[in-house]
């Protein structure tokens, strides 16, 4: 099969939509799968590199920080695609990518696939002040998108309920995206351990409560740092891994509050599963998940997860178990005091972390996807007529 695969997004940038893009690309690839990438450059240049094409954009970053926008469409390169013909296209984001997307599935009649990766209303405050109203805008843009797709992949059921309130009628299937387990596998190098902790200062006799992702706004890290705060345990170091627009002010009011912090910034993609292994337990406060990606990658290393109760984690964290979802500070609080008073619990959890993490493989995703596509193929649209580019 054939498999177009459209994203604004795609490496070297690091964020959930690029790890699930190069996940199935590489998946589908392992299943015998022909695929190709229309993504967007980070200039106003176009230009091809193997089978990935890159569209001429510029800077969106006053929209949302590191977003960008296709102003090239480059007829060569789609005639190029127009030739190869996919059977399918898959969508992965929602702006200039799906144009290119719907536009070649016009011009070819192949069914697009479409995933809903992100919880727009989560971040109205980048372009409207009103919630309401940003709501209502994200409702009405999602139904005019999802209404062009023979189907959507929802990450999650809390992705997949959220459509339909929104009025999106098109067919809806649940895959969660996987994780490469292979690297979560593997034994730890106890040397290179040793010199990541000697190197950020961390301290054995501490719990690490690790955060990994982006210092953001909708990440809610301020009300994390409070809960963290209000548990008054002084024996934890918050190890914060990542970066982002709102890295700053994050970092002087977990100072502010007195908590022990150490900030790595931005790590190497082949680093980052020895940088989970650096936390005893996994903290957040996000609520703007689709599925809790990092939740999964955690996991997997072995790091149980004590995060906000949210439906797109629900047979992801199970209490007690795992991990658990907490309700408010004194619930957060109440389980971090049981991890940290509890050594034989905090191994026992450990164990179960890994062996939760199997049922979310990139083997299984990867399959699940290319039976989606088999299944959306006889649900082709007519091609158009004519010249469209």
């Amino acid at each position: 099969m054939k498999v177009l695969i459209t994203s604004d997004w795609y490496a070297p940038v690091i964020n959930g939509v690029v790890t699930s893009v190069l996940l199935l690309q590489r998946e589908l690839e392992k299943l015998g799968h022909e695929v190709r990438v229309v993504t967007l450059s980070n200039n106003l240049h176009s230009y091809k590199d193997g089978n990935v094409y890159y569209m001429g954009s510029v800077s969106a970053n006053k929209i949302y920080p590191g977003a960008r926008l296709k102003i090239n469409r480059n007829r060569s390169m789609l005639h190029e695609l127009v030739d190869w013909r996919p059977d399918v296209i898959h969508s992965q984001c929602e702006f200039s990518s799906f144009r290119v997307a719907y536009a070649l599935s016009s011009r070819l009649g192949v069914p697009i696939v479409h995933t809903y990766h992100t919880v727009y209303e989560d971040y109205t405050h980048y372009f409207s002040p009103s919630v309401r109203v940003g709501k209502a805008v994200v409702s009405v843009f999602s139904r005019w998108i999802c209404g062009r797709t023979a189907c959507v992949v929802a990450p999650s059921k809390k992705v997949e309920n959220l459509l339909r309130d929104y009025g999106v009628r098109c067919r809806i299937e649940v895959i969660p995206t996987g994780v490469d387990l292979g690297a979560y596998r593997q034994e730890p190098d106890e040397e290179r351990m040793a010199s990541l902790r000697r190197r950020w200062c961390l301290n054995g006799d501490r719990t690490v409560l690790l955060y990994l992702g982006r210092m953001a706004k909708e990440k809610n890290l301020e009300q994390l740092i409070d809960q963290i705060a209000a548990a008054g345990r002084r024996d934890v170091t918050l190890l914060l891994v990542g970066d982002g627009p709102d890295r700053e002010e994050v970092l002087d009011y977990a100072r502010e509050k007195g908590l022990d912090v150490v900030f790595t910034g931005m790590v190497p993609h082949g680093e980052v599963a020895d940088y989970y292994r650096l936390g005893d337990l996994f903290v957040t406060a996000s609520t703007s998940e689709t599925q809790g990606l990092t939740y999964f990658e955690a996991l997997a290393a072995g790091v149980p997860v004590l995060c906000r109760r949210d439906p797109c984690v629900d047979g992801v964290v199970e209490d007690g178990v795992n991990g658990w979802q907490y309700e408010d500070s004194r619930t957060f609080g109440e389980h971090l005091s049981a991890f940290c008073a509890d050594a034989a619990l905090r191994e026992q959890m450990s164990r179960a972390a890994r062996e939760s993490a199997e049922k979310f493989s990139a083997e299984a995703f990867g399959a699940a996807a290319a039976r989606l596509y088999a299944s959306v193929q006889e649900e082709a649209m007519p091609a158009a007529a004519g010249d469209q580019w």
